[in-house]
This record gives C-alpha cells, sequence and structure tokens, in this order.
C-alpha cells in the first residue's frame, strides 16, 4: 500500500508551495480587508484576459472534473486516477455545499452594487448568494492535488499554478471574495489527499484496481 505521508513527503514543493501562498494571501486579505483584496485582484481587467478567464474557470466546474475522470478511467486506462478525482470532486463539492449552507454570505456584485460597474464582465451570470466558500477552487484544488500524487511529481509547480489560476479567475470575474478562494482552495487540498489516502488504503477493491503512484 502506498502510504500517504510517504507521498506527501515526496512532493513536499507542491505542498510548501501552496502553504507559502495561503500565508502570504492570508495575512494580505487580514490587512488590505475583504474589500480592497477583492478590487486588488479584480479591477485590472485586459480585453483578451477577460475572454481567457471566462472560459478558464470552468477547469474548477464539476462537468469538467467529470469529464477529466471519464478520461482517465476509459481512454487513459488509469481507472484508479479517474475513480479518484471523481472521489475528490464529491467530497469537495458535499464540503462546500454544507458550509456555504452554514455561512450564507453574499457575492461581491450584491455587497457592491452597482457602485464599481467597471470591475464586472458584460454577459458574465452572477450568483449573488452562497459566496463562501469557492466550489470552482476547491475542485480545482483538490483536482491538482489527486494528479500530482498519483502521477509523476515533476508537474507539481504546473498543477498548482493551473489550480491557483481557477481561483485567480473566481475574483477577476467578479464572482468571489478572497476568502472564498483561500478556504475553497484549503478545502480542495483536504479532500485531494484523503481521497488518495482511501486509493491507497483500498488498493486491492475492484473499485480501485492497483494504485500506484508514480515517483
Amino acid at each position: 500500500m502506498v502510504k500517504i505521508a510517504s507521498l506527501v513527503r515526496s512532493r513536499v514543493l507542491f505542498f510548501y508551495s501552496f502553504i507559502a501562498v495561503t500565508i502570504a494571501l492570508t495575512l494580505f486579505l487580514v490587512i488590505a480587508g475583504k474589500a480592497d483584496s477583492f478590487f486588488f485582484f479584480n479591477r485590472y481587467h485586459y480585453g483578451p484576459l477577460d475572454f481567457l478567464m471566462e472560459y478558464y474557470t470552468n477547469v474548477g466546474n464539476g462537468l469538467f472534473a467529470i469529464g477529466i475522470a471519464l478520461i482517465c478511467f476509459f481512454l487513459l486506462d488509469k481507472k484508479p486516477l479517474g475513480l479518484t478525482i471523481f472521489y475528490s470532486f464529491l467530497s469537495s463539492g458535499l464540503m462546500v455545499q454544507i458550509v456555504k449552507h452554514l455561512k450564507d454570505s453574499d457575492r461581491p456584485q450584491l455587497v457592491f452594487g452597482t457602485s464599481v460597474p467597471q470591475y464586472f464582465i458584460k454577459g458574465i451570470e452572477f450568483a449573488h448568494n452562497n459566496s463562501f466558500p469557492s466550489g470552482h477552487t476547491a475542485t480545482a484544488f483538490a483536482m491538482a492535488t489527486v494528479c500530482i500524487l498519483m502521477m509523476k511529481k515533476k508537474w507539481q509547480l504546473h498543477a498548482l499554478l493551473a489550480a491557483m489560476l481557477v481561483g485567480f479567475s473566481r475574483i477577476y470575474l467578479g464572482q468571489h471574495f478572497l476568502l472564498d478562494v483561500i478556504v475553497g482552495a484549503f478545502i480542495g487540498i483536504v479532500c485531494g489527499v484523503g481521497c488518495v489516502y482511501f486509493a491507497g488504503k483500498y488498493e486491492a477493491s475492484p473499485f480501485f484496481g492497483n494504485f500506484k503512484s508514480k515517483r
């Protein structure tokens, strides 16, 4: 059985970088406050980047996660990876929804209204409640964590940056505050590690098959 502690230690670049960025962003949030930290990441818009963010944010969409899981399971013949990605999406999504309903918070557009219309992209459909935490960010980090633990570790920074870009897109598009993204990322990391742990623990199960992480 692949021990999760050993896997995490062999991917320290991913996890230490995540911790360092999270600490830095949390300190910035405490110093700048909820509104100013949102405007810091949201206010500078560029036409082509608007287009990119509008579509890239869907990397954190549940349908994207399911699609990746199906591709791994059927096309790439990586059934343990596909199933673990799917379970990480389900578990992170469930945790996000529990927190959202325990703490119903307004989204940026409802908080700021039309006082800063230039920061919101026309044509984007905005939700108004359940801002905390970010489900897209949680899904992206859950998938990134599973992939980096179950595949070759040389892609650690690539996976982290890809997930972080989803989090950035949620603020850029005016859908979430920085705190929503930070907590969403943490939930995704925890669920990703947890699902890989269970994949290794039950590697003999027909649900997971032969799980061997690539060193």
